[in-house]
């Protein structure tokens, strides 16, 4: 029996790292997973690299470019979670456009990715008003569709939060994916909003990239999401970007520990 979306949340604070896949190649995003599972990761964020990635900042926007330029296509990056799932059960999520499963064909994309044994699937494209063509193809091949929630949303959270699945990923700050120095939106109150909704766990992304950052925002939630940080990595250090990944995220995971 694969491990699911709770189980990555069961022993604590959770952390969950991003990369964008086929950056550098494919052959190194599958050792970057090993690697950060090793580190102590606990669930892992799978970005399909998409032509125009809205929610992204400068650093994933160029890493979705450099993976697109190297060849890379959805069916190239599920026949690499086929070998990844031969070694490690570890949950795993797709993170993607809804351009990208439309052009796949949906129902044909939430079966593969199910099948192939991902866990869920994250479209930060897709408003809540618009999820629920992918969300009940989703539930009908039981992966799970992660719900965003914005710090612009209040009155919809609860809304929001009623009907998510696996966890909530709660948007820190308003705008793109990346680093921030600073972090001002009341991570506190989105999060008791969705628990009095919703009994589910919830974790925090966008803007996180220190450990200090990433203990704060894992001491109001169930967990910290880090995408930027890590594919600067990849881009800094190319082909030999696997030891300084796993090195990053055991320190980014240590910090999170530290709030349990």
């Amino acid at each position: 029996m694969s491990r699911k979306i709770s189980d990555a949340f069961a022993s604590g604070k959770a952390f969950i790292p991003f990369i964008t896949c086929g950056d550098p190649s494919l052959e190194l995003t599958e050792q970057i997973v090993y690697a950060m599972e090793e580190a102590g990761a606990d669930l892992i964020e799978l970005g399909i690299p998409f032509s125009d990635p809205t929610a992204e900042g400068p650093v994933i926007q160029a890493a979705n470019v450099r993976a697109l330029a190297g060849g890379v296509t959805t069916d190239k990056i599920f026949e690499m979670v086929e070998r990844i799932r031969k070694k490690t059960d570890i949950p795993m999520v797709f993170m993607t456009y809804a351009n990208v499963v439309f052009s796949y064909g949906t129902e044909r994309f939430v079966k593969k990715a199910a099948e192939i044994g991902m866990n869920g699937i994250i479209l930060p494209d897709v408003p809540f008003e618009e999820k629920q063509e992918f969300d009940s193809v989703c539930r009908e091949y039981g992966l799970d569709f992660i719900s965003l929630i914005a710090p612009t949303s209040h009155e919809r959270i609860s809304m929001i939060a009623k009907e998510a699945s696996g966890f909530v990923y709660c948007v820190s700050s308003l705008g793109v994916t990346g680093m921030r120095s600073d972090i001002t939106t009341d991570i506190g109150a989105m999060v008791s909003l969705v628990k009095k909704a919703n009994d589910i766990p919830c974790a925090v992304g966008f803007g996180i990239s220190t450990p200090e950052q990433a203990a704060e925002m894992a001491a109001k939630s169930d967990g910290a999401i880090v995408g930027s940080a890590i594919v600067k990595l990849c881009e800094k250090y190319g082909e030999d970007c696997v030891p300084y990944v796993k090195e990053y995220v055991k320190s980014m995971k240590d910090a999170v520990r530290g709030q349990d």
